[in-house]
């Protein structure tokens, strides 16, 4: 299995002024990393539609997979859904609808998550949660979906039923 390239953006008002600490961003590029994925970026971005959104469009022509952390919620600032709509041909509804599944295990909110899942080109781009155990959990949730899905995105269509 070819290793995937992927980038990791948390998306944070908080954490992009300076005034908290990301954690969120670091878990899931270290469980990207046991999980095989080669993460050739990192970044923290605020809370802005248009910067998130061509961060996004950027990151999906160079790597195959774009994992964002934070900015699912309710809350007025909360935009990463609708970047993540802006920048994706298809949406993958199944993918999220699991995250958001195995959420209720560890919390009763997890329901109030927009976080999406969707095709730019050839790659994946995945919200998650900004908590970080959260963010960890929806990811290892749908890890095992991930290396198909890029290898269907890829043209990889022969594979054994």
């Amino acid at each position: 299995m070819p290793i995937h390239t992927a980038i990791v953006y948390t998306v944070s008002d908080s954490c992009f002024a300076g005034r908290r600490q990301d954690l969120s961003g670091p878990a899931v590029a270290t469980r990207l990393a046991e999980l095989g994925y080669k993460v050739v970026a990192r970044a923290v971005v605020p809370d802005d539609l248009a910067r998130l959104t061509e961060s996004l469009r950027t990151s999906a022509q160079q790597v195959r997979l774009v994992v964002t952390t934070g900015g699912t919620g309710i809350a007025p600032r909360d935009i990463t859904p609708e970047a993540t709509r802006a920048v994706c041909d298809r949406l993958l509804d199944g993918i999220p609808e699991r995250m958001r599944s195995a959420g209720l295990a560890q919390t009763p909110t997890a329901p109030l998550s927009r976080a999406l899942c969707g095709c730019a080109g050839e790659a994946l781009v995945l919200n998650l949660p900004g908590n970080p155990a959260g963010a960890v959990a929806s990811l290892d949730a749908v890890a095992h979906l991930l290396p198909h899905a890029l290898d269907l995105l890829a043209g990889e269509t022969d594979h054994a039923e």
